[in-house]
């Protein structure tokens, strides 16, 4: 199986590629156009501040890429937000695949959300032999406001999207590269996905 992970300087890549290798996939790091286009599976990561990273994307022209890839796509942590309409962060414009915006959480909580929490109302193969309030690894300080997009919420002040899906685009705010047992089997899903 050929995966990809897209390379554009705003990713966390080396604990993505090792969590595919236990898995026993070899995903290749490329910022290669032709390379993403052909893959069988694509991961869109992000660590990071979303204008900046948006500006990454932009000047290697993966912005105009990413929403006419046809094959499964996962978006994780600042990768979902930038599949998002926008984000609070930077003002920064998405690429609007989620019909949702990205917002800051309040002061009421401490930000960022750093640690484990709970997924709910999980929707989607992407969630195969995954029980209900299972948790997962978070680290952000914004979060996708839920749509009908929504797969899967998680409780930080309010209830937010922690999992999106519109057709062959997936995004996950946790990480499920560090969120063990749990999250390589989110990944083995992913993997199955046609």
């Amino acid at each position: 199986m050929n995966v990809v992970i897209i390379d554009y300087g705003a990713g966390n890549i080396k604990s993505l590629q090792f969590a595919f290798k236990r898995l026993g996939v070899s995903a290749k790091l490329t910022s290669n156009p032709e390379e993403i286009s052909v893959a069988d599976k694509v991961i869109f990561p992000g660590v990071g501040e979303a204008s900046s990273a948006m500006e990454m994307l932009k000047n290697s022209k993966l912005d105009l890429l990413i929403p006419t890839l046809k094959q499964p796509v996962l978006g994780i942590c600042l990768g979902m937000q930038l599949l998002c309409n926008s984000s609070e962060e930077g003002s920064t414009k998405g690429l609007g695949i989620f019909n949702t915006e990205v917002k800051q959480f309040s002061t009421a909580v401490k930000v960022p959300q750093m640690g484990w929490n709970t997924i709910t109302n999980l929707k989607s193969g992407l969630f195969k032999n995954i029980k209900e309030d299972a948790f997962m690894y978070l680290v952000h300080s914004f979060y996708a406001v839920t749509n009908a997009q929504t797969i899967a919420t998680t409780h930080y002040d309010l209830d937010y999207a922690s999992a999106l899906q519109h057709n062959n685009f997936y995004g996950v705010q946790f990480h499920p590269e560090k969120s063990g047992e749990i999250g390589a089997q989110l990944l083995r899903n992913f993997l199955t996905l046609e």
